[in-house]
């Protein structure tokens, strides 16, 4: 088991800053640069959505020619840089070619991220701006790391960081998200180095993995983003390969997945923490379809939001998942708080069960609530994480551009 803690102290030859670069309207932070001071490989996973943001495009193109010798990531809020056509690409080229200029590399050796609001264009005299004030600000310590968090937030409440260890090495990651959250490459920028000497190949499984097990096992709305980006970067700077690999690949696992439910613990508007486990279906894949339709029921969303025991939504959700699922053989329970339980059985055999009505209303009041879902049909499992839709949720959004 990883210990993971919420703040970083540090990862050996990274440095991060963040800084307001007037991107935003006020004075709160919103560009961010991290920092190797040697080449790392590198490893991305991106957005599945077609319509792709031209910091996605430049980075897939430059991660599809190599994986080595990389020495920055920088990040900027306020525009998404999405639906901008050729000056798009060519202003994250430009803010490539500028961080190259200031920190000593070549072009092709920065990585870029960008949120916020889709078909508008970067401010480029903000962004070199930004660049100048980050490389000056760049350290190694909590207050970097924190700031960097920070800077990368649009929606966010909160600023979002893991680190942990795994023997000799540091893992740390940071990342953003609130809204525009659903599976297949979750909505939202993230990034996680390390220390450890690792392969290319290697650290595009552990990129495939974190992605898989924590970042596209999150949904707070159901939209899909232009820009979904997480990348590792791995930079070698304890000087040592793992003699351990499955425990290195553990912790950044562990890091990814604590980064993507506090992603969902500030999801816009969001009053509750919900899990939702399905096993019992036909496969993995299955299971994940039927906790997918349950997680993103805008019914099952706004039940929560009330702690209405409303077990009826849950499922039909899982009836209309494409799955083929038997009621018959179903069996659903609910339960307070984030481990897996199943306290209160309220549906089997194609009926209610006769529960208490009042337990079952106060298990769903909880910050936390936990579902479990079996299909009684075979092997297959899968979990997802989400929260509640509340009408704070409607206000963030209605508004989001003004």
């Amino acid at each position: 088991m990883t210990d993971v803690i919420a703040t970083i102290d540090g990862v050996a030859g990274f440095r991060a800053a963040g800084v307001h670069a007037g991107l935003k309207a006020d004075s709160r932070l919103d560009f961010a640069l991290i920092v190797s001071e040697q080449p790392c490989i590198a490893a991305g996973v991106f957005t599945t959505n077609l319509v792709k943001a031209a910091p996605v495009i430049v980075d897939q193109e430059r991660l599809a020619q190599k994986q080595t010798g990389y020495r920055a990531v920088a990040i900027n809020t306020k525009c998404a840089n999405a639906c901008t056509g050729q000056q798009g690409i060519d202003n994250a080229l430009q803010t490539a070619r500028w961080v190259a200029e200031r920190i000593g590399c070549a072009e092709d050796e920065v990585l870029i991220m960008s949120t916020g609001v889709i078909g508008t264009h970067l401010a480029m005299d903000k962004i070199k701006h930004g660049i100048t004030l980050a490389a000056d600000a760049l350290g190694d310590g909590r207050a970097a790391w924190q700031n960097a968090a920070e800077a990368i937030m649009t929606t966010d409440s909160v600023p979002k960081s893991a680190s942990a260890k795994a023997g000799d090495f540091s893992i740390a990651g940071i990342t953003k998200g609130a809204g525009m959250i659903a599976p297949n490459m979750a909505t939202m920028l993230g990034l996680i180095v390390t220390d450890a000497v690792m392969s290319a190949e290697a650290l595009q499984a552990a990129a495939i993995m974190t992605a898989q097990t924590g970042f596209n096992r999150i949904v707070v709305d159901g939209d899909m983003s232009t820009n979904d980006t997480v990348l590792l970067l791995a930079n070698g700077a304890s000087g040592k390969s793992p003699s351990n690999p499955t425990a290195l690949d553990a912790a950044i696992e562990a890091v990814g997945i604590k980064l993507a439910k506090d992603i969902v613990r500030d999801g816009e508007g969001a009053s509750k923490f919900i899990t939702i486990q399905v096993f019992g279906a036909d496969s993995d894949d299955a299971a994940r379809l039927i906790a997918n339709a349950i997680a993103t029921s805008p019914l099952v969303k706004t039940a929560f939001y009330g702690g209405d025991a409303n077990w009826g939504r849950i499922i039909a959700a899982a009836g209309r998942s494409g799955v083929a699922v038997d009621p018959a053989k179903m069996k659903l329970w609910i339960a307070g708080g984030e481990e897996q339980r199943t306290d209160l059985l309220l549906f089997q055999d194609g009926m209610p069960t006769a529960y208490d009505e009042a337990r079952a209303t106060a298990i769903m009041q909880e910050q936390s609530v936990y579902v479990t879902l079996d299909c009684g049909q075979g092997k297959g499992s899968a979990i997802v994480w989400t929260c509640d839709l509340t009408h704070s949720y409607v206000d963030i959004n209605g508004h989001y551009r003004t």
